[in-house]
């Protein structure tokens, strides 16, 4: 077989791989979605009829919307808190230089890298020791730590494309540090500020582990759909997946496309 065959078939079994990879990943939920619409009770094979009834079933019940509330809220302010955080250190790490900066850097990434259960009892603890654990904030505070590295790399990969110039000819011209920020800095990393808001708010949305430990009777949705299959086989739960995935799937594309874009444009 010559060079080019050789490359062709490596080019077509890479495709088939990331094909099989996407099929492996994302069958459970395809199926869920299926079995949302499903009459029967259990998750069979032929489906019995097409059906709203689920549906019907959790947009008629309170703990529903209270969880859907409760996750609106504390993925909202998660997300501006995360972000906030993540311009800050990544506008830091971008501008200055000092001693220690390594450190930094690996301490400000180091949250996702814990085990989430670890993460969860350590929160647990200290909110408590403050008497604080239980309340809907405790989970907003939890998720900010968990969420701000995330929003800090979006930020930071955008501000190692700008001219580091810009803003000290800002300066030159008269303009204050924080007028430089408001007119140079920020519409630059707008894309990537917006990307993270959405990425962000995503990862609150979806997470359960450390949710379970501090929400106390503030369930959000992860956590509801936890005490609905505890014990029982209940196709509520595909119906709230979907609506769930939905969200979620929506803001990270919504954050992806946001930042490509942007980052096509600068590059044109």
């Amino acid at each position: 077989m010559s060079g080019a065959g050789k490359a062709a078939a490596g080019l077509w079994a890479l495709r088939i791989w990331a094909a099989l990879v996407f099929v492996f990943v994302f069958a459970p939920i395809f199926f869920s979605v299926i079995f949302s619409f499903n009459s029967a009770r259990f998750p069979t094979i032929p489906l019995e009829s097409f059906t709203l009834h689920w549906y019907q079933t959790i947009f008629a019940d309170p703990d529903v919307w209270d969880a859907a509330l409760n996750s609106v809220i504390v993925s909202s302010c998660t997300a501006v808190l995360a972000t906030a955080l993540g311009f800050c250190t990544a506008y830091t790490d971008y501008r200055y230089r000092f001693r220690g900066q390594g450190a930094y850097l690996a301490l400000v990434l180091l949250p996702p890298t814990i085990p989430l259960i670890i993460m969860a009892l350590a929160m647990l603890a200290w909110l408590s020791k403050i008497g604080a654990s239980g309340q809907i904030w405790s989970i907003v505070a939890a998720h900010t730590v968990l969420t701000a590295p995330f929003a800090m790399a979006v930020i930071r990969l955008r501000l190692n494309q700008i001219d580091p110039s810009l803003e000290a000819a800002a300066w030159n011209l008269g303009a204050s540090q924080w007028r430089a920020m408001r007119w140079v800095i920020l519409p630059f990393a707008r894309p990537a500020i917006v990307s993270a808001l959405c990425l962000t708010a995503a990862v609150s949305f979806d997470e359960f582990a450390v949710a379970w430990f501090v929400s106390g009777l503030n369930k959000t949705v992860p956590v509801l759909i936890l005490e609905i299959v505890t014990g029982n086989i209940d196709p509520q739960v595909n119906a709230i997946g979907t609506l769930v995935f939905g969200v979620s799937i929506t803001l990270v594309a919504l954050a992806q496309i946001l930042l490509a874009a942007r980052l096509s444009r600068s590059a044109a």
